[in-house]
């Protein structure tokens, strides 16, 4: 009987341990938060680029049909071999500016990211108004 007691009572100390411990212990730490890439401001970035792309293959075409001639000596081959050439060209710059964005979102560089994102999109845009500027 004395064992059974003595059972008892240690039984007893350790559940009031559990909820002591319990009671006061520290809370995990909390999760990284994920961020995902494709946010509707990414993708929305993403087809601007996109376009921006399109239109300035057009319009640099054009003007080579006009007499005009690339200024980008990077770009100056692609163009120069027609529209396969061009959009070989489109194709890779498309992929460049997608990339950089990619990876600063990969290297947790988020706020880098969406800065960098638009002022491709501007630049972009920046050379489809000098192209229709000088091809009118």
């Amino acid at each position: 009987m004395k064992y059974l007691l003595s059972i008892l009572l240690l039984s007893a100390a350790m559940q009031g341990q559990n909820v002591a411990v319990s009671k006061f212990a520290l809370p995990d730490a909390p999760s990284q938060q994920q961020h995902r890439f494709w946010t509707i401001e990414n993708k929305v970035n993403v087809s601007l680029l996109a376009g921006l792309i399109t239109a300035d293959a057009i319009t640099t075409q054009r003007g080579l049909n006009q007499g005009l001639r690339e200024a980008n000596p990077i770009m100056r081959p692609f163009v120069t071999r027609g529209v396969a050439g061009e959009a070989a060209g489109s194709a890779l710059g498309f992929g460049a500016g997608l990339g950089v964005g990619y990876l600063l979102h990969r290297t947790h560089h988020y706020k880098a990211e969406r800065i960098t994102m638009r002022m491709i999109v501007a630049g972009e845009s920046g050379f489809v108004a000098n192209n229709i500027a000088a091809i009118r």
